[in-house]
């Protein structure tokens, strides 16, 4: 019965994730299996973010051994151009949230109520997000970092951020 409670609380937002670029398959898998457990309802690979399966419909092996089975329960659709995207989900009523340090970014913390449709865009390990694709989101968060180091992992961050908005 807890269980049943937590995932109700979970469902309150409908929350989709765009990733933008994302080199690496072992990336690609843990962000499904955080989108799993986060209740994530749909993956957008867009670029060159590799998919589960490969262009012979292959299951790709680094991704599925990260995933755990995540990559066959979370929807997901490959995608050509982040913008485009972008500009067709806001029409369908969602909010566009990127993760990115940035001038304009706020914490993700400071973020007090979002849309009950949510987008949560994250980009390239190294580059982060393009100004085209953060110029058309509502809202630029990121994480504060006490250390040197001023980023996490984009797989991790992406977790951090999707278990924090959904609780909003």
């Amino acid at each position: 019965m807890l269980a049943l409670k937590k995932q109700v609380a979970y469902n309150l937002v409908t929350m989709i994730a765009i990733l933008n670029n994302i080199r690496s398959l072992h990336n690609v898998g843990s962000i499904f299996r955080t989108a799993d457990g986060v209740g994530v309802d749909k993956l957008y690979l867009c670029g060159f973010t590799p998919s589960p399966l490969d262009q012979f419909d292959r299951a790709r092996p680094q991704l599925a051994k990260v995933a755990l089975g995540a990559e066959k329960m979370v929807s997901w659709e490959k995608c050509g151009q982040t913008s485009r995207l972008i500009t067709r989900l806001k029409k369908e009523g969602y909010s566009i949230i990127a993760l990115e340090i940035n001038k304009e970014s706020v914490p993700y913390y400071k973020i007090k109520k979002i849309k009950k449709k949510t987008a949560l865009v994250v980009g390239h390990e190294v580059k982060g997000l393009p100004k085209s694709v953060l110029n058309k989101c509502d809202k630029i968060v990121e994480i504060p970092m006490k250390g040197d180091k001023t980023s996490l992992n984009v797989s991790v961050a992406f977790g951090v951020v999707a278990f924090a908005l959904q609780q909003k």
